[in-house]
């Protein structure tokens, strides 16, 4: 299906959100403030440390967040990658780490193979993520390509995670609840809003219904968080890209709902980001409540801001404001001390073992015949093209925010003639630095032009700008890329032959910072042929790092 037949499509609302009027800031005032709930409140110990926003500067967007005793647990979209919707953990709602991921495989068509087809800006969208305390199970709940809706379960957060059911509804922007009676329902929808009920066993729809309209003066609605607080059913939604409202229920979770604004054009925590919006809201433990959601703030992606959230007597949330502001730092939150340390999302892989960290995904689904991990990674050609975007077998890492280096030792000794290999900036206008087998010639490359149009087409497939010959059978190759958002940032490639000396190769590389690829810069390791199959690289060693 193309964008122009489904209406309204979330790249529509999302470019008419740049011409709504802008609007007052939390109409609940300092009135509403006053008469927020005490069990927000944090210890004197909270308040000693404070935490900085982003509290993770990665692209996640789209977050739905849990608590599960002690733990915090969220989801994130991610499109065309595989394996997709990653689960983040947490002890303290700051310091996150990826457990695993909820959908194993894009197993939902050809084109998510990158055969015959591409699904680029496709797959998993915003998704929900809930916990059923009846079973002890956590449930993954997302629609692929507005044609249906598919339901994951897991018994612990990290897997293995298997497909319960497919629902013929397209549950779009879907945020699952789990009532308190242990029945399962479903808010949904962009601008018109339904809630659906589950059935007990959660593989089937028992009823749906259309419970909210959104107002012409309030334009889009989209992104449902489902609750239930104190007896009321809240449906939490974002107009995108620069509001977040609520809507209320004491009637049940099919309504009547009230519309209440919870922020619009909330100046943000990332100098040149955009307005935190479209999250999710977690109790701590000790009754406080937080709001998790996420700034545009490309060309890095999406990242997650936290904000603590009081209530007003009539309860109605409220995101407390440091001078007119989100935040850029806040107290700790007041939790227990986490039982270890969470596992960093930079540093050093090696590919040991016998399964890829989970801060990796690969460019839609890899062929699983021709990687292996356990010394080095080791990719062995799997696509003869000479577009990388059709390249099969290409593994991404989010990049690390606000710059960050990526270095990977290649050993190309298994290359053959017409194979290209590499670290690359990866998306809709990419670069790459890598080596290039032209019979016997080796040479390492920079290559820039690697283009896209809006319809996720290849319009460009590279131009080589910056060559040289290299020896041996190893070559460094490393990208250092500067993702702050707010104006044009560019990144720069080099290699070295041993390891230490490293030499810039070709022109800094401008990185897009428009949004409508939805997904940020991701550094990248790939192997394709351009001749014929054959030929692998390994690479030995990857390092994430920040200055």
């Amino acid at each position: 299906m193309s964008w122009p037949h489904h209406q309204p499509s979330r790249r529509q609302a999302l470019a008419a959100a740049s011409g709504l009027v802008t609007g007052a800031l939390l109409p609940l005032g300092e009135a509403g403030r006053a008469a927020a709930s005490p069990a927000a409140a944090t210890d004197g110990a909270a308040l000693a440390a404070q935490y900085t926003n982003p509290v993770i500067w990665q692209d996640f967007a789209d977050i739905d967040v849990i608590r599960v005793g002690a733990t915090y647990y969220a989801s994130a979209s991610t499109m065309h990658y595989s394996p997709g919707a990653p689960v983040l953990r947490s002890y303290d709602l700051v310091n996150w780490e990826i457990a695993g991921h909820s959908v194993p495989v894009l197993d939902f068509g050809a084109k998510y193979d990158l055969n015959g087809a591409r699904g680029y800006v496709r797959g998993v969208w915003a998704s929900s993520l809930a916990y059923r305390p009846s079973n002890r199970t956590f449930y993954w709940l997302g629609q692929i390509d507005f044609a249906r809706t598919y339901v994951y379960t897991a018994t612990a957060a990290e897997g293995p995670w298997s497909r319960l059911t497919t629902i013929g509804t397209p549950y779009y922007d879907a945020g699952l609840l789990v009532d308190t009676d242990d029945t399962l329902y479903v808010a949904y929808g962009n601008t018109t809003i339904s809630v659906a009920q589950l059935s007990p066993d959660g593989r089937t729809q028992v009823r749906t219904q259309q419970v909210f309209t959104t107002p012409s003066s309030v334009g889009t609605l989209e992104g449902s968080r489902f609750y239930r607080i104190n007896g009321q059913y809240y449906i939490f939604l974002t107009r995108p890209a620069n509001g977040q409202y609520v809507l209320k229920s004491s009637g049940g979770p099919f309504g009547p709902y009230t519309l209440r604004q919870v922020l619009l054009d909330l100046r943000g925590p990332v100098p040149g980001g955009g307005v935190p919006h479209q999250g999710g809201l977690v109790q701590t433990q000790g009754g406080a409540w937080y709001y998790l959601a996420f700034v545009d703030a490309y060309p890095g992606g999406r990242v997650p801001v936290l904000a603590p959230i009081t209530w007003t007597a009539d309860g109605w949330p409220v995101v407390q404001l440091v001078n007119g502001a989100w935040g850029t730092s806040y107290p700790n939150p007041a939790v227990p001390a986490p039982p270890r340390q969470v596992t960093p999302m930079v540093g050093t892989d090696t590919f040991d073992g016998t399964a890829l960290k989970p801060r990796w995904e690969w460019n839609h689904n890899p062929d699983n015949t021709k990687w292996s991990v356990g010394n080095g990674l080791t990719l062995r050609t799997a696509t003869v093209t000479n577009d990388l975007y059709w390249a099969r077998n290409t593994l991404t890492h989010r990049i690390q925010g606000p710059t960050s280096t990526a270095t990977a030792q290649l050993d190309h000794s298994g290359m053959r003639n017409g194979d290209r290999a590499g670290l690359a900036l990866l998306r809709d206008a990419s670069a790459w630095i890598g080596v290039r087998r032209d019979g016997d010639a080796t040479r390492v490359v920079m290559v820039n032009g690697l283009t896209m149009d809006s319809s996720w087409n290849t319009t460009g497939t590279g131009t080589e700008v910056a060559s040289a010959s290299v020896a041996g059978s190893s070559v460094w190759l490393r990208a250092t890329a500067d993702i702050r958002p707010g104006a044009v940032r560019s990144a720069t490639l080099s290699y070295s032959v041993d390891g230490t000396t490293f030499t810039r190769l070709g022109p800094a590389f401008p990185l897009g910072n428009d949004w409508r690829f939805f997904m940020g810069y991701r550094f990248a390791l790939f192997n394709y042929a351009t001749q014929a199959l054959g030929g692998a690289a390994r690479f030995t060693r990857f390092d994430l790092s920040t200055p």
